[in-house]
């Protein structure tokens, strides 16, 4: 049996999923896909439906892929689950965006449910544990909102690759170079550029390219020509 997570954006599919098996009295789980909005809740679920025998509970996170805050609310419901039932829980084996978000957090990457909580060292010393922990969140926010930003600007960045392809016979790699450089010499976002060029290209009513994108275009254009 297994528990989903509810999807974080419109259309998109089942951003979490925790199967498993039991060995003994260990419960062997394994999420697969994003630690977003719900993740927290679906383990919960998962860690309800155990045996009552279950004396161990390891997590073998390889199978994530992408994780924001609400990660970290994740491994809270599995410190406390350990801590009500007096069992041994473990979260290894992570990779990739979500072992960057552990380091930024400063947890212990190999099992962050091994690093120690601030309330269990002097006062002075959980002060200054909760400050960075706090400086270090604000950075773990920031960076995923840049990433999800990117994620968003994908689909109309590749599209306005393929414009310039497909007009230029350009390849994909010189495209994202071409749509690169005519946003610093435009100074313009990225996503503004190629929204535009994008738009041009889709309809013959579409008001033409700001005067500054245009001639940044041409430029780089001419660059990669040269």
């Amino acid at each position: 049996m297994t528990s989903a997570a509810p999807l974080p954006f419109p259309g998109r599919t089942n951003t979490l999923v925790i199967g498993g098996r039991m060995d003994a009295d260990r419960a062997l789980l394994a999420p697969r896909g994003e630690l977003v909005q719900g993740c927290a809740d679906a383990l919960a679920e998962k860690l309800a439906q155990l045996p009552a025998r279950t004396a161990r509970v390891d997590l073998d996170m390889s199978g994530v892929h992408f994780m924001d805050t609400a990660g970290l609310k994740f491994l809270d419901v599995l410190r406390d689950h350990g801590h009500r039932r007096s069992v041994p829980v473990t979260a290894t084996r992570w990779n990739g965006q979500p072992r960057r978000i552990l380091e930024l957090a400063g947890l212990d990457t190999t099992d962050p449910l091994r690093s120690p909580a601030p309330q269990d060292a002097p006062a002075r010393a959980a002060s200054a544990v909760a400050l960075e922990r706090a400086e270090r969140l604000d950075m773990l926010q920031a960076e995923v909102e840049q990433l999800r930003q990117a994620i968003a600007s994908r689909p109309v960045i590749d599209q306005a690759r393929g414009v310039l392809m497909a007009t230029y016979g350009c390849t994909s790699d010189e495209a994202w170079h071409i749509l690169r450089e005519a946003s610093q010499l435009s100074n313009t976002k990225l996503r503004t550029v190629a929204a535009a060029l994008t738009a041009c290209a889709a309809a013959e009513d579409t008001p033409p390219l700001p005067e500054e994108v245009r001639d940044a275009l041409a430029r780089a254009l001419a660059r990669r020509r040269s």
